[in-house]
């Protein structure tokens, strides 16, 4: 097991866990609101060798602290994108959780437009299909307890971040700019992508239902799976192993070669 190099100058954008010259696809996964790279280095260890594993870097939050929120889902998806063209020598999928899985499905879409670039796998999680879901409440519309309280609803990922007023005060900035970003967020014409999407959420998540997370299906020539998984919002934390050996499965036997282009 190697660890890929940045291009060169580095990129901040994307954090490399784990890269080796064999593997047969590389998984790019995409933060939750509020969420960092770093909420995904425990997978490293538990997704096989053919698996290279790269984690998206929000700005305005862990190293990445000093630099202003992106608030948009323009500017946001184009940069990510603009992040991974040194990475499309070979099979890319995307996973994105929350806000991560409207982020990574614009992601996808610019990858085939843009460069003709076909995800193996589009994988969303915990988030209804953006062309019917939106947060109609403005989260500046509520202070800092009222916020807290309404996230903490959803399933605490680390139950001290909400006790600690000074990490407290490190998260809520960034939270506050990816729900702004997610409330302000409606595709006007939903665009289909070529990729196959799998669809996963939890059973008792607050946030998002079945009928929601099944309208994905509406976005893809490609096809369509859901799984639900016992949980809230945050049922990838202790359904880990179980989400691990399904994605594993959907990205099982992918050869080592380019990725398919776009039809037409």
């Amino acid at each position: 097991m190697s660890l890929l190099r940045r291009p060169a100058g580095g990129d901040p954008w994307l954090r490399v866990f784990r890269g080796g010259g064999d593997a047969g696809v590389r998984l790019v996964c995409v933060p939750h609101a509020g969420g960092a790279a770093g909420f995904f280095q425990s997978w490293a260890g538990r997704l096989p060798d053919s698996v290279d594993l790269l984690a998206v870097r929000y700005p305005g939050r862990q190293d990445r602290l000093s630099e202003p929120c992106v608030e948009r889902m323009d500017p946001l998806a184009d940069r990510i994108t603009e992040s991974l063209t040194p990475y499309l020598d070979r099979p890319l999928a995307l996973f994105g959780h929350s806000m991560g899985a409207s982020v990574a499905y614009e992601v996808a879409i610019r990858l085939e437009e843009r460069f003709g670039i076909v995800p193996t796998v589009l994988f969303v999680s915990g988030h209804g299909a953006p062309h019917i879901t939106r947060i109609d409440q403005d989260p500046d519309d509520f202070d800092d307890e009222e916020f807290l309280a309404r996230i903490a609803a959803l399933g605490e990922v680390d139950a001290a971040v909400f006790r600690s007023p000074k990490l407290r005060e490190l998260v809520v900035p960034a939270l506050r700019a990816d729900l702004r970003l997610i409330h302000g967020y409606l595709p006007c014409e939903p665009r289909k992508v070529a990729a196959p999407i799998a669809a996963y959420l939890g059973t008792a998540d607050p946030a998002c239902d079945r009928e929601s997370v099944s309208a994905w299906a509406e976005l893809t020539t490609g096809g369509f799976r859901l799984r639900a998984f016992p949980g809230d919002h945050f049922y990838l934390v202790p359904a880990q192993a179980d989400l691990l050996a399904d994605l594993t499965t959907r990205l099982g036997g992918l050869p080592t070669a380019p990725p398919a282009a776009a039809p037409g």
